[in-house]
């Protein structure tokens, strides 16, 4: 099924993230973790795609057989850093002739092991929306920042930015991870005033080690705001006291999100059956409603 007819419903979407192993070696391991994450039977699943497309068969080996084995529509990551149109006409053909129907469309960064100049024939997330539009009968996912792209110089710029993403032919966008829900509703205010209509699924990410809040900070720019710290600062040595606090810091925003009339979450749950299984019962009969 395709992501935006999914999203036409009035029904409460709770999707979830997972990613594919690093090396060949690992994949019946991730498999396993992502099959649990499938077993839940969320709305639907994404599964990312390595730096400069390094687990590319991998992706799309575990999002097909998500769809295959549990009937769950899945969104495969596409990065375009480092590619020619060649590659990624060939990448989309692959995922077409594995029954993939939603893409999401990357720029990527560049790794490390990348040698010489990133951008080949894609500079921009948009360049590669056209390309994927154009290569027909894909649903296009974009992504979006709502404390700011990190490469944008101002917040503007980084709407209009994204304007042109969707203009190429997203059909939804999915943020990065936010720990206040405030910054995510005055991103959204911003996008509707620029004239972007499509769905902005709120990305949620759960904290279940002390760890992960550098690396969530690093990747995404985000804030932390001082109730968040007092959590991680009173629970971060207990493991199992920090995964259930994650777990429930997590729920509770997902809960303002959707009393606000947000009725499409996006969760990203790291290949964690047991953080996805967490949030699920602690939303399960909200789950349930219908929205009006």
């Amino acid at each position: 099924m395709k992501i935006s007819k999914l999203l036409e419903k009035e029904k409460i979407t709770i999707s979830f993230e997972v990613f594919p192993p690093k090396t060949d070696s690992d994949f019946e391991t991730v498999r396993k973790a992502a099959y649990d994450v499938a077993a839940l039977r969320p709305s639907y699943m994404s599964v990312t795609y390595g730096a400069g497309g390094s687990t590319s068969g991998n992706t799309l080996a575990i999002a097909e057989g998500i769809q295959k084995e549990f009937d769950v529509p899945t969104v495969a990551h596409l990065t375009c850093v480092g590619a020619t149109k060649d590659r990624i006409r060939a990448s989309l053909t692959d995922m077409r002739n594995a029954g993939i129907e939603n893409v999401l469309a990357l720029r990527g960064d560049k790794p490390v092991w990348m040698e010489g100049e990133p951008f080949v024939d894609y500079h921009y997330a948009s360049e590669l929306v056209e390309t994927i539009r154009e290569f027909g009968d894909f649903c296009i996912g974009g992504a979006c920042y709502p404390e700011g792209h990190p490469d944008a110089s101002s917040k503007d710029e980084d709407i209009q930015n994204l304007k042109k993403k969707v203009d190429a032919g997203c059909s939804f966008l999915t943020t990065q991870m936010f720990f206040d829900n405030h910054i995510f509703y005055q991103f959204l205010y911003r996008v509707r005033e620029a004239g972007i209509s499509v769905p902005v699924i709120p990305g949620i990410m759960p904290i279940t080690r002390k760890s992960q809040v550098a690396n969530a900070v690093k990747l995404s720019g985000c804030n932390v705001p001082e109730r968040f710290k007092n959590m991680v600062d009173k629970f971060g040595t207990d493991k199992d006291a920090m995964q259930q606090a994650g777990i429930i810091y997590a729920s509770e925003q997902i809960v303002d999100l959707i009393a606000s009339g947000i009725r499409n979450i996006h969760v990203y749950s790291m290949n964690n059956a047991k953080v996805a299984q967490g949030i699920q019962d602690n939303l399960s009969a909200i789950c349930s409603m219908r929205m009006e």
